[in-house]
């Protein structure tokens, strides 16, 4: 069939794209061919080859082999060659809010172990594959036809020189990783914008062999991250950009932000409140971290470099003696999705392996004892001392183990029916508690005993959530403190 746009010319395949907009991927089907008999056979071949939920990427085969008429390939050319233009449909979702972000991330070409040491970022199969990018945003919408998902946006993006810096600094973190023999040990949550994802049905089994260890390692892609996509959805496509506010730094961007608040490492949050013309109302959590942001020269916790790399800011408080009494919440899920979902499309599973955490922690000093006999927590708040600062992200083998046995239980109980059991005043329940992990349990994350959802074996319950252990925290923060040595706090 003869293409209908210029295929060396970006201008004119955009146009010819935007023609989508308003269509669902059935639309496209069966548009696609003449007579009706013929269009018939071409919509259920192609619901034959792409429907099964097995088929990742799919959708955007309709459209590469049925809207733009061109053969799929797998090659490390961009898919219009001639124009420099690589095609990506990709889901977005509505959030409760009504505000929009991507669902996924966007798999851009399949990491080679043995050739990628050699290469550089100019000169990779990455650069070329992501210098300008036909994204095609359609709606997700949970419980229909994926061919009846609507195609809502359509954007010719190319990266801008601030994120390109970032995202080269991600390749050749990754790549440093794989020439050190720990290919086995990449993580999403390693960098920033760019991450190193499993590729595949298979993934999970199909281990390939790296250059400088004999331990396999699972096959994985480049991609831009969930968070990325979400900005760029929100900043450069959807009409009416939000607004973000920006972090000043200069260097290497961790380093700078971590500079910045150890700088102000041993001062009170009293001192800090002073400094920054902030007000002590209630007891709260997020004094702390209103602080941190503070210091880092925001309003609002809504930081660009933040929310494009999924970075979440938790503030911890250590006792004298380095305890820590709280554990650190993800948000409530919901039983009847965790019961039905695939453990490597999990909520928990890519929150966690996405997530780079941004963790500060404040340490009680020895007078906050006589505030806590007083129940003075106005006083034992304000005398709370910066300590440390460090960025973290869970490593992939406490994922892929702890995390998922814990995960697995969690699911196996939804699925094989919740016990409860009434002790007088307390109920007890059979979700896996923090004794069975050291790395995280389920509890009750609900605002009182009417915040339930629904179970899929029938009734309610209230809502539960992960926790990571208190012990497993302490554990994972004194690491990065004693490995950037003590006396220094990470200065």
């Amino acid at each position: 069939m003869r293409k209908m746009y210029d295929e060396t010319n970006p201008e004119s395949i955009l146009e010819y794209a935007k023609k989508l907009i308003g269509l669902t991927f059935n639309d496209v089907l069966e548009r696609d061919a003449e007579p009706l008999s013929e269009a018939i056979f071409v919509r259920e071949t192609a619901v034959y080859d792409y429907k099964s939920d097995k088929a990742k990427g799919s959708l955007g085969h309709i459209l590469e082999k049925h809207y733009f008429h061109y053969e799929i390939n797998s090659d490390s050319s961009p898919d219009f060659a001639e124009a420099g233009i690589e095609l990506k449909a990709t889901p977005m979702k509505r959030n409760k809010n009504g505000s929009y972000s991507a669902k996924e991330r966007v798999v851009i070409t399949v990491i080679d172990y043995m050739s990628v040491i050699y290469e550089t970022f100019e000169s990779s199969h990455l650069r070329r594959k992501c210098f300008l990018t036909l994204l095609i945003y359609y709606l997700y919408i949970q419980g229909i036809d994926k061919l009846n998902f609507p195609i809502k946006y359509v954007h010719l993006f190319q990266i801008p020189d601030e994120d390109l810096a970032i995202i080269e600094a991600d390749f050749y973190a990754i790549v440093k990783k794989v020439k050190d023999g720990k290919a086995h040990e990449l993580s999403e949550g390693d960098t920033l914008y760019l991450g190193a994802c499993t590729k595949g049905a298979t993934a999970a089994t199909s281990l390939r062999s790296q250059p400088y260890s004999e331990t396999l390692a699972k096959q994985r892609a480049f991609c831009f991250k969930t968070s990325y996509m979400t900005y760029v959805l929100n900043n450069y496509v959807i009409p009416g950009k939000a607004t973000y506010e920006k972090i000043s730094y200069t260097g290497d961007f961790e380093e700078s932000i971590l500079n910045k608040i150890n700088a102000k490492v041993g001062l009170t949050v009293e001192e800090l409140m002073v400094e920054y013309g902030l007000t002590y109302e209630k007891r709260s959590k997020s004094i702390e971290s209103n602080l941190v942001f503070r210091i880092l020269g925001l309003k609002s916790n809504r930081a660009e470099e933040f929310v494009k790399a999924g970075i979440v800011v938790k503030t911890i408080r250590l006792s004298p003696n380095d305890s820590l009494k709280e554990t650190v919440s993800f948000p409530a899920f919901d039983f009847i999705e965790l019961a039905n979902e695939k453990w490597e499309d999990s909520h928990i599973y890519n929150y966690l392996s996405e997530t780079k955490f941004l963790l500060v922690a404040f340490k009680k000093d020895e007078s906050y004892r006589e505030y806590e006999k007083a129940k003075d927590f106005s006083g034992m708040d304000r005398h709370l001392r910066l300590h440390f600062a460090t960025f973290w992200n869970m490593p992939i083998s406490d994922i892929e183990n702890e995390v998922y046995t814990v995960w697995k239980r969690t699911q196996d109980v939804l699925r094989e029916g919740l016990r409860v059991v009434d002790r007088g005043s307390r109920r007890s329940n059979n979700f896996p508690k923090i004794s069975e992990s050291r790395v995280c349990h389920v509890r009750p994350h609900a605002r009182d005993s009417k915040d339930v959802l629904p179970l899929p074996t029938g009734g309610e319950f209230t809502k539960q959530s992960f926790f990571l252990n208190n012990t497993y925290v302490r554990d994972e923060i004194m690491k990065k403190y004693h490995g950037a040595g003590e006396g220094t706090a990470g200065r």
